[in-house]
């Protein structure tokens, strides 16, 4: 299933001293509740994308942590106060501790 998990994000990447930067982002992933049952009638294991932070240069931007009922795919959106140019760093875990990341540069002018 790992290879099927695509986070996707879009950021401007060019912004002036002290702009306000919207991020927006969206994983895929399915986000299995834990209370839904298969075929046979067993319940299929929860499996969630159970926390999300966000960087900018080394520094705390977001942390939050989600639970069962989020949508599959869940998308947020924030804001990023930029001074310095640097990188945008998002990673979503899941309940499995499988990780993915994605890097944004910004430059700021």
């Amino acid at each position: 299933m790992s290879d099927d998990i695509k986070p996707r994000v879009r950021v401007q990447t060019k912004a002036k001293k002290g702009e306000v930067v919207e991020v927006k982002t969206l994983v895929t992933h399915p986000m299995e509740s834990g209370q839904r049952k298969d075929a046979d009638g067993k319940l299929v294991p929860r499996l969630i994308v159970s926390s999300f932070d966000a960087t900018y240069n080394g520094k705390p931007v977001m942390s939050t942590k989600l639970e069962p009922a989020i949508s599959a795919n869940p998308y947020m959106a924030f804001f990023v106060r930029v001074d310095e140019s640097g990188t945008l760093k998002l990673t979503w875990t899941d309940d499995n501790k499988q990780s993915w990341t994605s890097e944004t540069k910004i430059e700021v002018a």
